[in-house]
């Protein structure tokens, strides 16, 4: 059983939260997607910081809006290159299942100094004074003495009605997942419900992927042309300095958190179909926390476990009414149920993906089974199950520091780091 300071804020949490789906439903959603609702959540500020050693916290962070034309908005979370994180190898009271560290393998060093020069990833020297104010102090060098770093997309929980990649509880989870991967975190702030409905919060994380790998060929260009003509011109006020700079798309990782975790694991799907038309993005894994998984056979959890704490069974239920279109709802849709057939390419074909889960969450059966599904086709898909913890626990603002959370956090930096180190470790639960 949690504590009773947890058990008070899941009282408050689901008050509040019923309260807004309630008045989502009795409200007409206007035409426009928002990505986030400022009611909702507390706004951290973007940081970006010179990456000096005193630095604290060591990641920059700032926020892109990829798309005019719609709501879609990111963050993005670069971590400081002379920054390398500490995981304890020590087993954990709190998980239930543990393994050694990995060695770290110790990236290139590069230069963190503001600097004009700019040739190599795609962006104009004519945009460096500008370049210089946007990102205080820290500017891009080169690519051949920049360190190459893996790209982790993440999308926020929140039961597809609420929520933002900018709030400061995700802000400071994705904060931590950077510095314990050493990667590029690319929070989304998708289209919420029921202003936008299924599939926009799925289509908008492939758009995601799809901008990623725009970004990546437009830095790939940018290269060409310099080394041909001494120029780059090409795509130059186009091309985002921190990616064409860092990173390394062919090693991309999703996370999904609670309805995060549907994204993801749709995306994946997206992804597989499309096969070299994302190239040069792959994904290498992928994370799912606690995800938001129904169906219309209730499982053990749903039935012992339906009133939990946090997001209770009623919450959930009106939430995917909120989300899916008006006369769909099914506890069977290819969105809520991840059993269902024909959902998608084989599963054998989905790669290695890790299942979080809590002990006091009621729908974590239908996340172990799911994780079944694809150890029988030979997928390497562990599953991590938390004591005495509940939904959300590793990422809601008031659980953040806790043991569990900060556990959590290192368990997928491990797993994480089988997949997308360049030495290829061998580890695994």
């Amino acid at each position: 059983m949690p504590p009773v300071s947890v058990q008070l804020h899941s009282l408050l949490f689901k008050l509040l939260l019923r309260r807004r789906l309630s008045s989502l439903s009795a409200s007409a959603p206007t035409s426009f997607g928002v990505s986030s609702r400022p009611a909702d959540h507390r706004p951290s500020p973007p940081s970006n910081p010179s990456f000096s050693p005193a630095s604290p916290d060591g990641v920059a962070t700032k926020d892109l809006h990829p798309d005019s034309l719609s709501s879609l908005h990111l963050r993005l979370f670069l971590p400081n290159p002379h920054h390398h994180a500490a995981v304890s190898p020590v087993p954990h009271p709190l998980r239930r299942n543990s393994f050694p560290q990995p060695d770290h393998a110790p990236g290139q060093g590069l230069s963190c100094r503001a600097s004009s020069s700019f040739h190599g990833v795609g962006v104009s020297p004519a945009l460096a004074p500008k370049a210089a104010r946007d990102y205080g102090g820290y500017l891009p060098t080169t690519a051949q003495s920049a360190r190459k770093l893996p790209v982790i997309v993440q999308f926020h929980g929140g039961a597809f009605v609420t929520g933002a990649a900018d709030s400061a509880a995700n802000d400071a989870f994705c904060r931590r997942v950077a510095r314990l991967c050493d990667a590029i975190v690319v929070a989304v702030g998708y289209r919420l419900a029921p202003e936008s409905r299924y599939p926009a919060a799925f289509e908008d994380g492939v758009a995601v992927l799809r901008w990623i790998a725009k970004q990546a060929n437009l830095a790939a260009c940018g290269r060409t042309m310099a080394k041909a003509a001494g120029a780059d011109s090409f795509g130059a006020a186009m091309v985002e300095p921190w990616l064409a700079a860092h990173a390394d798309p062919s090693r991309c990782v999703l996370l999904g958190v609670s309805c995060g975790a549907n994204i993801a694991d749709y995306v994946t799907r997206k992804a597989v179909e499309a096969g070299k038309l994302l190239d040069p993005v792959r994904i290498v894994a992928q994370v799912l926390m606690y995800p938001f998984f129904m169906g219309s056979a209730p499982t053990q959890s749903e039935l012992k476990l339906a009133n939990s704490y946090f997001y209770d069974k009623s919450i959930c239920l009106l939430a995917w009414k909120l989300f899916l279109p008006e006369g769909e709802f099914s506890l069977d849709h290819p969105a809520v149920n991840p059993l269902v057939p024909r959902r998608g390419p084989p599963l054998n074909l989905m790669p290695p993906t890790l299942t979080v889960v809590a002990e006091l969450d009621w729908m974590k059966d239908r996340a172990i089974a799911y994780s079944e599904e694809l150890r029988k086709v030979n997928v390497d898909a562990p599953v991590l199950e938390y004591k005495d913890s509940v939904h959300e626990f590793a990422t809601l603002d008031v659980l953040l520091q806790t043991p569990q959370a900060q556990a959590c956090a290192e368990d997928i930096a491990i797993w994480v780091k089988k997949y997308i180190s360049l030495r290829g470790h061998e580890l695994s639960y």
